[in-house]
């Protein structure tokens, strides 16, 4: 096989319009399995490949691209970058957006070999290369992102991006645009996230500051990325350190205390309780609201608010906050406060769009979820009362919105059933509630993939509890069983009798 891919370069070659050629080599080299592959090309030289790139025929670098995407992914990255590092180079300022992602790929690979990282290290024109890709079409950004980010998990990376002329080459790219801006921005997260290392020379560049100080700019667009670009840093306890010391987190709040006077705040105001949300799940519940009491107190304002942007922020942070004990706890303190936004989301989940209906149930199901661990009589009785606060008749309503037609509320409306299947109230609810018993256990409602699967967790969740057999009696914990030994998409088959001379 090796023969005849020498043969096809040869061929290729040797013709005006190679076309044909370059389809022939293709189809050569996908038939030959993966494991092989390496074994075929070896050896081989791929510079007319490279060559036919410089061209105006989009079929045949496409095709070009096909062929070499195969061939380098079987070679080792030490033999890419000893054989063809000037045509990777070259690869980088290709006019066709197909040939700068193949070679920004390879580059990657490359600074992920310990052996052959040091020829792309030694080399400051490929580096810049990639740092020049960052402005470049979105999708090519992403992988020159990513390459370098991968070169920044050594410290001689870090010393090569950060202690060199190339961060100089890095604050050219950002003065590019706004756009470039936030994608150095991201790139200097993705390294800081590493380790206290990768941020300390993230923050020695002053570039973080940079980011940092975006924070109270004047452009509000640009300040709502920055907070995103934020959160995402305060996703590493090292990242979180650096804001605190920095004052970051007050500043945040000050911002959410002040939103009250800006018209604009409805652009930022999400994000800075996505930012304190995430926090509170990530540090502690108890702590974060106490010390940033608006954003607690903003939570409830945006969650009573008629925009839906801002109810389905303050839905999903309820919800994630509401998951923990310590939150459940801090959410039932602040007393009438919550009552009001618990009845709103339960107006929320049976009214309204789709999409904040789902939200509602959603959250909803987050807040009544009490792992078996934590079922104390206190949370017990707290998850029970909230329960009961959704409605009237709270198991109807829920049951009402499982039958609606549509498959998405369906199963956020059966996950707040699985919430309460497991704590000792909630099977006791649905023993007494005509029916339901019979209802959970019929596989004629919801026939979609996830309305199935959502039915079948419903089901082990209240078998698998250890109060459902005495709760439920043994006639239902039984057929339960049996459900569940039959799995999800199990058919019952119906017999048919014909009659002589029916139509």
């Amino acid at each position: 096989m090796a023969a005849s891919i020498g043969s096809l370069l040869a061929e290729i070659s040797g013709v005006e319009d190679p076309i044909e050629e370059l389809q022939s080599l293709k189809t050569a080299l996908l038939s030959i399995p993966v494991s092989a592959l390496r074994d075929s090309v070896s050896g081989q030289r791929f510079d007319v490949i490279f060559s036919l790139l410089d061209s105006n025929e989009r079929e045949q670098v496409e095709l070009c691209v096909d062929i070499l995407e195969r061939i380098l992914m079987a070679l080792s990255p030490v033999n890419v970058v000893q054989n063809y590092r000037v045509e990777l180079q070259g690869g980088l300022t290709h006019p066709k957006e197909t040939v700068k992602i193949l070679a920004l790929m390879q580059i990657g690979r490359v600074v992920e070999h310990p052996d052959a990282v040091t020829e792309i290290l030694n080399n400051h024109d490929i580096l810049r290369g990639v740092i020049h890709c960052i402005g470049e079409e979105m999708s090519v950004a992403k992988q020159a992102i990513q390459s370098l980010s991968k070169l920044s998990h050594s410290k001689p990376g870090l010393d090569k991006l950060f202690q060199s002329d190339l961060l100089n080459a890095i604050k050219d790219v950002m003065a590019t645009s706004d756009i470039i801006r936030y994608r150095i921005y991201e790139l200097l997260v993705e390294i800081s996230s590493v380790s206290p290392i990768s941020l300390g020379y993230c923050a020695n560049s002053s570039l973080i500051s940079q980011l940092l100080s975006e924070l109270t700019g004047d452009d509000i667009l640009i300040r709502a990325t920055a907070i995103e670009m934020v959160t995402a840093l305060a996703h590493s306890p090292h990242g979180r350190q650096h804001l605190s010391q920095q004052g970051i987190m007050d500043k945040l709040s000050n911002m959410i205390r002040g939103a009250e006077t800006d018209p604009l705040s409805s652009l930022y105001l999400p994000g800075l309780v996505k930012f304190f949300g995430n926090l509170a799940i990530m540090e502690s519940p108890q702590q974060v609201c106490e010390t940033y009491p608006a954003f607690l107190d903003k939570v409830f304002e945006m969650a009573l608010d008629p925009d839906p942007a801002m109810i389905g922020v303050a839905l999903d942070t309820l919800g994630l906050l509401g998951s923990t004990v310590e939150g459940k706890q801090i959410l039932q303190k602040t007393g009438k406060k919550f009552k009001a936004v618990l009845l709103r989301m339960s107006k929320h989940g049976s009214l309204g769009a789709t999409n904040l209906r789902v939200r509602s149930l959603d959250a909803i199901s987050q807040l009544l979820t009490l792992l078996p661990e934590q079922q104390t009589e206190d949370l017990l009785a707290l998850t029970e009362s909230w329960f009961q606060l959704l409605s009237n008749e709270p198991m109807d309503m829920i049951r009402n919105i499982i039958t609606q037609p549509f498959p998405e509320l369906h199963c956020s409306a059966l996950r707040i059933f699985t919430a309460i299947a497991d704590q000792p109230w909630g099977q006791k609810l649905m023993m007494s509630t005509p029916g339901f018993m019979e209802f959970i256990l019929d596989r004629s409602t919801g026939q979609t993939k996830e309305a199935k699967d959502g039915k079948f967790q419903l089901v082990g969740t209240l078998a698998g509890s250890s109060t459902a057999a005495e709760i439920l009696g043994s006639q239902h914990y039984l057929r339960m069983k049996t459900y569940l030994r039959e799995g999800p998409y199990h058919v019952t088959a119906v017999a048919t009798v014909s009659t002589e001379g029916a139509d």
